[in-house]
């Protein structure tokens, strides 16, 4: 079995004891043999730690799974991950996000530093400097808890860390966000006042919960005019110069991707007045080279932001109303559903999340309250409706047995229909 030791190192006082030293450079650091070469490893000032490292660093050298550590830092590992990883792993408004992030707040913070010098306590302070000095948002925050955490992982998996120092650092509080959307006298206000295409577009909207995307991809071939429904199987975005790598191609400047998740291709249903008004604007609307329902004047793709700034907030003040935002409408297509108390897993399939609990996370506290009446439910299924003499006698025998004098004045329990 291999073996090492744990040394207190001190370079102005020499090897003390841990408890006469309190030089801020002063840690414990571990040692072991690797073949015939022997290796130093600085660890920090809780002897614990050294403890815990110096097991695992012995039983992988025993079990031959040791691997040394590269020093790497934290940006190069960021530049790596994003090249080699991500951008084949995820949608590419997902890698937009993520680039983003790193850019902006996590090379800034930690890009200088080698992953080994990373702390558990260098995260926490990141997350604290993020709401108290950047003023971020407990989501943004979190995001940027998640992305790190993925990013370390993935360099354990390549032999620059023995440890995840993130791993067990914790989210920060979020409070749930109020959920904007309209009602339906709110709908019937916003619609008079949105100019075409885009009161269609709206109407589309929350109909059918498709995201921003998802509409804008749209094309008149994923409507199935004769079944009343709308095959979602795609979704547009807008590229950036830096996406473009100097090569646009003949779609210049966007570009098709598939939907969020799998469970996002789909199928939703297609009201009656929202077929009429598509049915209407298949007659008006400009054609365009790609098949697009909505789309601009000239038949290219509509630009999401352009739509939002100079259609959708103009008719929401117009209409008086209060501002949300476009995805909103997405809401307020849940929340039609829920009034008019669809299951849940409908909802679920009609929005496209990829499992129930995401639904249920969402719109649970706007589902009716369906504990109310159960045990009056519960007897109306057993005991059956009024007073049915089966009831009678069964709760008699049941007070028999629990050695109970059944009260014979009280009126037999009456049951609620479902």
């Amino acid at each position: 079995m291999a073996q090492g030791s744990i040394i207190w190192r001190c370079r102005t006082c020499g090897n003390k004891a841990a408890g006469t030293c309190q030089h801020p450079k002063a840690a414990y650091a571990i040692v072991y043999r690797v073949g015939t070469r022997q290796k130093w490893v600085t660890v920090g000032r809780a002897k614990k730690d050294a403890q815990r490292r110096l097991t695992r660093i012995l039983s992988q050298l025993h079990d031959g799974t040791f691997r040394e550590t590269q020093p790497v830092l934290f940006s190069v590992l960021a530049h790596q991950w994003l090249r080699d990883y991500a951008q084949g792993a995820v949608k590419p408004l997902t890698y937009r996000f993520y680039r983003t992030l790193l850019t902006v707040h996590l090379i800034p913070a930690f890009g200088e530093r080698v992953l080994t010098q990373i702390a558990p306590q260098d995260v926490q302070g990141f997350l604290a400097r993020c709401l108290r000095e950047k003023h971020l948002s407990p989501k943004t925050t979190n995001s940027l808890l998640t992305l790190l955490k993925g990013i370390l992982k993935r360099a354990e998996d390549w032999g620059y860390l023995q440890k995840n120092p993130a791993e067990r650092v914790k989210p920060v509080r979020s409070d749930p966000k109020e959920m904007g959307f309209l009602r339906p006298d709110e709908l019937l206000r916003l619609l008079p006042h949105a100019d075409e295409p885009f009161r269609t577009l709206f109407l589309t909207a929350a109909f059918t919960g498709m995201r921003r995307g998802e509409l804008l991809g749209l094309q008149w071939g994923d409507i199935d005019w004769h079944n009343s429904i709308i095959h979602v199987q795609r979704s547009l975005y807008h590229t950036l110069k830096w996406e473009l790598d100097g090569n646009a191609d003949k779609q210049d400047g966007w570009r098709f991707s598939t939907p969020k998740s799998q469970r996002s291709i789909r199928t939703v249903a297609m009201s009656p007045k929202l077929r009429a008004a598509l049915e209407l604007h298949h007659l008006l609307c400009p054609r365009s080279p790609d098949d697009l329902v909505f789309c601009a004047k000239d038949g290219q793709p509509m630009h999401a932001e352009n739509m939002i700034r100079r259609e959708f907030l103009p008719a929401l003040s117009r209409a008086g109303l209060r501002r949300i935002r476009f995805h909103d409408l997405r809401h307020t297509y849940t929340t039609l559903l829920i009034a008019q108390g669809e299951n849940p897993k409908l909802i679920q399939a009609q929005l496209g999340h990829a499992s129930i609990e995401t639904t249920l996370d969402r719109y649970g506290h706007l589902l009716p309250d369906s504990h109310q009446h159960l045990g009056d439910r519960l007897d109306a299924q057993v005991f059956g409706q009024g007073n049915d003499p089966r009831a009678n006698t069964v709760l008699t025998k049941h007070a028999e047995t629990a050695s109970i004098s059944p009260n014979h004045d009280q009126q037999p329990l009456q049951s609620v229909s479902t």
